[in-house]
């Protein structure tokens, strides 16, 4: 006998004023059950995101008819929804950077009083949900001062301590590393057990297979099918999420360290965390152009303070840093663009564009004193526009056009994309990306892997910086493995395999 269904959705409509077709949700229906894990799946842009804004009260739908327990419900806020027992854990923070991860949670319970102070009950049972699903974060440290993984587990602990029948979770594991990844899933587990609903969207497959009872398919705001995880194939799954487009993966060759001119050199690099904490300690190491160098290391060892440092978003404490052989130490990032340095940062809406300006604005953020979009202190606006446009084709930005559309709108996929146009079109010197593919599907992140082999090939230098170790040893050229601050080993070659990466990452 099939469990009871707790969430039902009948012929969901959701339609964005001005926003281009396939972000409207076209009919969909769907609906989860008691005890198990239903998971939406789909590309970036897809509609996965919007269908769960609309479970869980974000969004109110154009129309059709949501059901908890079999009585129509109507949402007209997350609070409506969470107090019908349904809780959504965002892929973007939603947290009050200036609070503690214990404040943004009494936040919710009472409103925040820095008189009151925060009651013993909120730690006492963050600290048992910690406990029973294994998701460790320093409570009483401010989120601005978390790494984004840390950031997502916060996420989670903050839904969690409501106790919801129902937990939507929004690309969960896309910013943790596969060890956090891995006690998700055993949470997740649990929560099956006790009876719970779990709404999984994802991108990738893989995770599927791993966790999901069921799985429904979007394409471009449409429902594609709706299948039994144990009757169906990943290459069903694949060609339902991707119509006939074919992926092409094409691994990568490693070249060897020594033959490229030094471009960035790093030299007993000290920096201090926004805590006084000395979050990166006497590191050095140096970047040559045509190589991708790889940094792995678990989230909040000192890589996030390492690159504010290299762009210029943090002071360094002592030690140099040289591009092109100029001393750039405690450089602007005006500066450091202007000798040919790039950075794609891993939070994307928050540093990577501003929300509330236009596509063709945020496309020419970084260059817009540049000669080809101003002239006499004067903004060429029909050539930026030009300019704009042609990003978009060329780097497959999903926009329902260059003005008139805030970048708030846009997914994270194609936000992630418009950061990448702005920053490769120059065909920089050096690029630092820091979790470039952090959240693009499987299409997504194989192009974003492209450009970037692309761009070694032009000869530039790429730091790359991510927590993903599969995406480190598939992509870099030599591997750079931080522990607590520190380089535990430099890897090249036949060195760069998973399990010595993964012992490095953990001090070994």
């Amino acid at each position: 006998m099939e469990a009871p269904i707790l969430l039902e959705a009948t012929k969901i409509v959701k339609a964005f004023p001005g926003v281009w077709e396939h972000l409207v949700l076209d009919n969909i229906d769907f609906d989860l059950r008691s005890g198990e894990v239903h998971a939406l799946l789909g590309e970036n842009g897809a509609g996965k995101t919007v269908l769960a804004n609309v479970l869980s009260g974000f969004y109110v739908a154009t129309s059709g008819i949501i059901r908890i327990k079999g009585k129509v419900v109507k949402f007209r806020s997350p609070a409506d929804a969470l107090k019908h027992g349904i809780g959504m854990v965002h892929q973007e923070n939603t947290l009050v950077p200036s609070l503690t991860v214990l404040e943004n949670v009494e936040l919710t319970v009472r409103g925040w009083n820095h008189f009151r102070g925060v009651s013993r009950r909120t730690r006492s049972r963050l600290e048992e949900l910690m406990e029973k699903y294994g998701l460790r974060v320093e409570l009483d440290r401010k989120v601005e001062n978390l790494s984004v993984g840390e950031r997502q587990r916060a996420e989670i602990l903050k839904v969690l301590f409501w106790e919801p029948e129902v937990l939507i979770l929004d690309e969960p594991t896309s910013a943790l590393t596969q060890l956090e990844a891995e006690q998700l899933m055993r949470a997740i587990t649990k929560m099956k057990s006790d009876g719970k609903g779990i709404v999984y969207i994802t991108h990738r497959i893989d995770e599927v297979f791993q966790v999901a009872d069921r799985v429904t398919v979007l394409r471009l705001g449409k429902k594609i099918g709706t299948y039994r995880v144990r009757e169906v194939t990943k290459e069903q799954l694949l060609r339902a999420m991707l119509g006939e487009a074919a992926v092409q993966v094409q691994k990568p060759s490693r070249r060897s360290e020594g033959n490229g001119k030094p471009v960035l050199e790093v030299q007993d690099l000290r920096v201090l965390s926004d805590d006084g904490r000395l979050a990166v300690k006497a590191v050095s190491f140096t970047l040559r152009e045509g190589e991708i160098l790889g940094i792995a290391g678990i989230a909040g060892n000192g890589q996030k303070e390492l690159v504010e440092a290299l762009v210029g978003l943090r002071k360094v404490l002592s030690g140099r840093i040289r591009l092109m052989g100029i001393d750039v130490t405690n450089a602007s990032p005006r500066v450091l663009s202007s000798l040919g340095l790039r950075y794609v940062p891993e939070d994307r809406r928050n540093v990577g564009v501003v929300e509330s300006m236009e596509v063709w604005e945020n496309l020419i953020l970084e260059d817009y004193l540049r000669p080809e979009f101003c002239s006499y202190g004067v903004l060429k606006v029909g050539e930026a526009m030009r300019f704009a446009e042609r990003m978009v084709r060329e780097f497959q930005i999903q926009v329902p056009g260059v003005s008139g559309s805030e970048v708030r709108i846009l997914s994270g996929g194609n936000i992630q994309r418009l950061i990448l146009a702005r920053e490769l079109w120059t065909k920089p010197r050096v690029l630092v990306a820091h979790h470039p593919t952090n959240g693009l599907d499987l299409k997504a992140a194989s192009y974003t892997h492209r450009l970037l082999q692309e761009l070694k090939s032009a000869g530039s230098a790429i730091l790359l910086v991510s927590e993903d170790l599969d995406e480190v040893i598939e992509v870099s050229d030599r591997v750079a493995v931080m522990c607590e601050g520190r380089f535990t080993g430099l890897l090249e070659g036949e060195q760069i395999e998973r399990e010595t990466v993964g012992r490095l990452m953990v001090g070994g």
